[in-house]
Formats: C-alpha cells, structure tokens, sequence
C-alpha cells in the first residue's frame, strides 16, 4: 500500500516547519529509502481490468462487487487510501510537485490499478507538458468545441505519461476578482462555468478520469484551511452548485471536495454536500477524492461524511480506519460504497481507448501546440481601440515594445496545482519580433521613464505589456515558496495594476498618441482612470506557451480578436460585493458580477460578455420558436447576424433570460446560452440558440425543491451583458 517503507515525517505541520537544513536532510533520506525500497507498481496500465471492453453498466456493476467480496477490510480500505509518504509528498511541493502521478489505492496482490493523480487547470503538471492559456482566459473564448479539443489534448499527454486521472477540472465560481486561484476557473457566470467545464471534462475522458472540483462554495485562497462559508439555500443552488450539477449529470468520474468549511463544517465531513446533494440527489455514482494536505480532518467524520479516498498520503485513514470499522463507529457498507466507487470507474476506464495508450511523442505535440496558440488567439479580449489596432508591420514604421512583462514566461501559477512545465513559451516580445515584417521593433523594460518616454515620442506605436504574475496571486504557498523566487502568491489585495505599471503607462501616454496596453492577470483589473489616456487595451490573461505568437498574431491583424469577458471589470472596488483576504467566515449571496451590476445599477467599466474586434457586427430579426412552451419544452431562440465591416471576425451571440413578475426575487437576466458565429465581411448567418424551459427555474427555499414559474420571461439577445442595443422578445411560459 505504502509508496515508501518508511516514512520520517508525521504530519503535513511538521513537514511546514522544516527548515532548509533539515528538508536536505530529508531529501537524502527519502532518496536512499527510495534506492533501497523501490516502489513495486502493476506492470500494465489497468491490472486485472486490463483488456476488457465492451461491457454494459450493469456487468461492470457486477464486476466491482465480484471483486469487493472477494477482499478483506484491510484491501477494500486500501483501495480508499493514498499511496504516497508523507516524506515525498512534502519534497514534491516544495521542490517538484506532481512529476511524476501520484498514486493511491494500488493492489499488486489483487491486481488492483492505483488511482494515479496528475494536477494542472492551465495542462498537465507532469514534465514537460504543453501549457494552454490559463481556464479564465479560455473561458473568454466562450469556445466549447475548443475546450473539449484541449481536454482530449490533455487527456492524451496525462495517459502518455502514465497517468489515469485529470484533477484539473476547476468550476468554483469567480464571485470576486481578488480570489487568488481564480485564473483556474472559467468566470463568474454559473451556465458559462458549468458549459467550458463540461467541454474539458469530456475531452479529457475519452482518455482518463475526470475531476471536477472543489466542492463547494471555495473562492477565497489565503484562509482556504479554515474560513466558514455560509448563504441561503437559493444562492447555493443556483449560484454556486448549477455548474457541478451539470457537469455531474454528464458523467464525471470523480468530484474533488474542498479545503473551506460550509455552514460550520468542513466540505470533506460534509454529508449534506456530499451524500444528500451529490450523491442521493444528483445520482452521482463516481467517487469523491479529498483535495491534498489538509481536506480530511479525522478519520470518523470525513467517511460518514461521504468522502472515497484520502490522498495523496493515508494520514486519518489506512489502519486507523480499519480500527473505526472494528470499534463500530463506521459501518463496513460505508467503505464497500466507498470502494464500489472506486472499483467501478476503474472498470470503466480501463475500457477506454483500451490497447491504445498514446506514445510519448503525443507530449507537447505538434497539433496541441497549434491548439494552444489558438487558444490563446480566442481569449484576447480587445477592450478597446481608437483605431490604433491592428499594428502595420510596413518598412519605416517604429514600435515600441515597453514593460518588463514584454520578455518574461508568464504562462500562470508557477506553484502548486497550476505548476505546468512547458519544454519553451514565447514571451510577447519574441512573438512581436517574429512577426513584425518590415517594421522596427524596440523594446524599454521601463526601469528608467525618461528614456522610455523618449522612445516613446519617436515611435509610431507603443505597446506596453503590463500586469500580474504568479508573485501576486494564485495558490497560496507562504511557508513552502518563500526561498529564493519569494513566490508567495494568493488573494489579491489590490485589484490595480502595480504603480511602476502605472508611471510606465503615464509615461508613453503623455508622449504617443498611439499607446495599447496589454494587460496579464487571471482575473477583473480595474482599469480607471489609466484606461481614458490610452488608445488601445488588450486583456491577454496569462497565455500559455504560445502566447507570444499569438499575442502578435492579433497584434499585426492576422487574427481579429474575438474574446469576451468571463467577468466583469468594474470601475472602481465599490462595485464588488465584499472582499476580506484573511477572513475565517464568509457570508455569500445572492448577487455578484453583473448580477450585482443589474440590481444597483452599476455601470460597470467593462461588462460581462464585453469584448471588440477589428470588425462590426449587426444582429436583428430575433425570434422564438414558439410563443408560448410548458415546463418539459425545449425552444430555439433566432437572430441573424450580419458582419457589417470589412475584415472577416467571429462574434458570439449571447442569450440572457429576465422575468416579469416573478413568484421570488430574480436577477434581472441571466445567461443562458451563447453560440459563436464566424462571418466574411457582409455575410450573414441565422444563430439558433436551443433554451430548455426546465432551466428558467428556481429555487423554491419553502418546498425544498425547483419550480418554473407560469410568467412571461423576456428573451434577450446581444453582445455582452449590458448591451444598449440588444434585441428583446418574450415568452410564455404556461
């Protein structure tokens, strides 16, 4: 069971206080272990599942429980247990996180494969991986087909590389822009969520399992150990658990519970989260997977609570577990559901592509680097553009390239989770020199504003790249990253750019009258009042291997930018809900992003769903397929979208939802579909957008369950959340 013989460490809080002394000292011992005890793993990809395809639910329901009878209590809590020592998982994160799978619940003697864990929202964490743009920005490409693209893509470089399980899947909503982890989400919108999230997810298991996470209500990072979140059962089940529903409903493997507490109890010990809503509501019939550290607090409270296995190190569980079934205080059909679990997605993925593992040149490939540039292309989003956009490459014309961030890798968290491991990624400065044909690249750093704001009086254009990196916010990882990098990492607590960014784009405004700035960041950066003195702005996200490239791409007119945002960007912070970075109980609600905007009316700086191109675009003739549906019926919404400019671009078309008259308070609209419609200049295409009638409900907090209400709801039609000029129709609903 154990990865190691021996194990030196006791917890993971005597593992958080070694010094760098005594973390040499175990690494030397874990690798003279390591050399004296060699892990002993199943030769082949799935054990005794090896081979098998074709079976029905219901063999693959016999099969588990023939094997389940067939084991003592000490393999079937094997099977629930995480395989790694204490020792190698305290290295890994601090020196090489996820190199190689993490393995849990191996069996040699029963022939029983481990759940073998590789980590990355933004790729596979494992070496060398390709690195795609981060979730969020991937999220503003409002793509589906794309992200199920990338998850195959991903699903393929974990299994080449020995890997069976994807825990990359993250939907936990963005309900404030300061949540350090948010550039691993996709937004602040629960149907955008739980549709990329979706995407992913099934791309990836047409290879590996799948994990959607954190479950539930995880949006602050800094106290993710200890803060207690608490909302009425509306804002839960319609704001922050639609998305893990649906994702659930189709077929994810496995759920990862969450590091926070919910209403007074830690998620992982959480029956009502875990067994009465996931598991007896949903029907989820996958295995929940404890997050690494610290998710599981004891060993009684997290199994009844309805958590599958502890990973990636067995702490509270292994013989502890054995001995609370033994004393009575957990019933053996609890760890026989557990393994059930357990044992069923292994049958079922052992079938999957079975006799066909990719090989190892399918890593960082060259059709996933085109997939990741082009990725990265769909995210931009171009906020705005005084006719400054796209850049001319012709002889004789001279661009400044300015702000430290132009020539550094900044793909993401470099830490933790996110930590992918790209062989290269082009910074933008590289991607601007490649391509600039006969024009004349400079590039200032910025350090020294006199002379930047002389290279930038001479210059035809100037291009800032400036924003966040990893240092700023991300996991947060204090004690194991303050060595050298100082990468600490975490909430933000501060939504502005840093001031040297500030005085840089001060600087080159006040000298050129052709100023585009670049923004990286993995979520909302207010933008007032810099963004009235500059003349074009581009958010890019954090853009993965092939952001340089495709940064220029968009630049130089190649590609017209296309992306939208997955969240909004406010004028100032008083347009957020709140916000404490070391709070330890949280109360959420029923508004946030552009809920929030509708209710006070906000005039957000840049709105959900807001992004530009190098073309217009005109919708009209909206309609609906019927005027009138019932409660099973599903109706397609109509418009025709015409590219009224003169360069070909893609605009996604957005369905919102309101209510007139409702029964209970609702927002003012919600998104409720979007398709993306490609269009040369003066063509036009009709946009069906299918809408489900069942999906308009809501929560009825008195009943306990979900209601439609016989109203009439506007069909709203546009191109971002606070369209002036979106198209209006209504339906009835009876």
């Amino acid at each position: 069971m154990a990865y190691m013989k021996k194990t030196y460490l006791t917890s993971y809080e005597e593992a958080l206080g070694l010094g760098d002394e005594q973390m040499k000292a175990l690494k030397a011992r874990v690798k003279q272990e390591k050399a004296e005890h060699p892990p002993r793993h199943i030769d082949s990809e799935w054990g005794r599942f090896e081979g098998l395809h074709g079976l029905s639910e219901e063999q693959v329901d016999d099969l588990a429980k023939k094997v389940l009878a067939g084991m003592t209590l000490e393999q079937k809590v094997n099977q629930m247990s995480g395989d790694e020592s204490l020792d190698s998982i305290a290295l890994s994160i601090t020196r090489e996180y996820n190199k190689t799978p993490y393995y849990g619940g191996e069996d040699p003697e029963l022939g029983l494969p481990a759940v073998k864990f590789s980590d990355g929202p933004t790729g596979v964490v494992m070496y060398h991986s390709t690195a795609f743009p981060v979730p969020v920005g991937r999220a503003a490409s409002f793509d589906r087909e794309l992200e199920y693209k990338i998850g195959n893509a991903i699903g393929t470089e974990i299994r080449a590389q020995g890997g069976n399980y994807y825990g990359g899947v993250c939907i936990n909503l963005v309900r404030h822009p300061a949540w350090g982890r948010a550039q691993e989400s996709f937004g602040e919108d629960p149907h955008l969520l739980g549709a990329m999230g979706e995407a992913l997810m099934n791309g990836v298991q047409n290879h590996v399992m799948a994990c959607i996470k954190h479950f539930a209500a995880n949006s602050i990072e800094n106290t993710r150990f200890e803060v207690d979140v608490d909302m009425d059962e509306r804002s839960l089940r319609e704001i922050y658990l639609p998305h893990f529903e649906r994702c659930v409903k189709a077929g994810a493997a496995s759920v990862m519970s969450a590091y926070n507490y919910f209403r007074g109890e830690p998620c992982g010990h959480s029956a009502y989260l875990q067994r009465k809503i996931l598991k007896e509501e949903w029907g989820f019939d996958g295995f929940i997977l404890s997050d690494f550290v610290f998710c599981v607090r004891n060993t009684e409270d997290s199994v009844n609570g309805g958590m599958d296995i502890e990973m990636p190190s067995t702490i509270h569980w292994g013989t502890k577990l054995v001995d609370a079934v033994r004393n009575g205080s957990v019933r053996e059909d609890v760890i026989d559901d557990a393994v059930l679990r357990l044992l069923r997605q292994k049958i079922r993925f052992a079938q999957v592509n079975a006799g066909t593992k990719p090989e190892p040149g399918k890593v960082v490939c060259r059709e996933h680097i085109d997939l990741a540039r082009r990725a990265a292309q769909e995210s931009f989003v171009l906020l705005k553009n005084d006719a400054v956009l796209p850049l001319e490459d012709k002889k004789g014309q001279k661009i400044l390239i300015a702000g430290k961030l132009a020539e550094k890798v900044n793909i993401g968290d470099g830490k933790g989770s996110s930590a992918v491991r790209p062989p290269y990624a082009v910074t933008p400065l590289e991607g601007i020199y490649r391509r600039a044909g006969e024009a004349a690249i400079f590039y200032d750093d910025g350090a020294d504003l006199k002379r930047t704001a002389g290279k930038a009086k001479d210059a035809d254009a100037v291009v800032i790249i400036a924003g966040l990196t990893c240092a700023d916010e991300g996991e947060y990882m204090e004690t194991f990253s303050g060595g050298a990098d100082g990468i600490v990492g975490g909430d933000r607590s501060n939504l502005r750019l840093h001031e040297d960014d500030l005085r840089l784009i001060e600087a080159c405004a006040q000298n050129n009258r052709a100023v585009t700035v670049c923004v990286m960041g993995g979520s909302s950066i207010i933008m007032d009042p810099w963004c009235e003195d500059v003349q074009g702005i581009v958010m890019l996200w954090y853009p993965g291997m092939e952001g340089g490239n495709a940064l220029a791409d968009v630049l130089f007119g190649d590609v017209s930018p296309s992306g939208k945002l997955p969240v909004s960007i406010p004028r100032d912070e008083s347009q957020l809900p709140f916000f404490e970075v070391n709070a330890v109980k949280a109360q959420y609600d029923y508004y946030h992003g552009y809920f929030l905007a509708d209710k006070e009316g906000y005039d957000m700086r840049y709105p959900f769903g807001f992004g530009l191109s190098y073309t217009e675009f005109e919708l009209k003739n909206l309609r609906v397929s019927a005027k009138a549906a019932g409660e099973a019926d599903t109706v397609k919404v109509l418009v025709d979208v015409t590219n009224t400019g003169k360069r070909a671009g893609t605009e996604i078309v957005q369905l919102y939802t309101g209510y007139c008259n409702p029964s209970a308070e609702r927002h003012l609209k919600d998104l409720r579909g979007f398709e993306r419609v490609s269009l040369e200049p003066g063509q036009t295409k009709t946009v069906s957008i299918p809408l489900a009638v069942r999906n308009l409900a809501y929560y009825d907090d008195a009943k306990g369950e979900w209601a439609v209400d016989p109203i009439s709801y506007r069909i709203i039609v546009g191109n971002s959340s606070a369209d002036a000029h979106a198209l209006e129709t209504t339906l009835e609903v009876r």
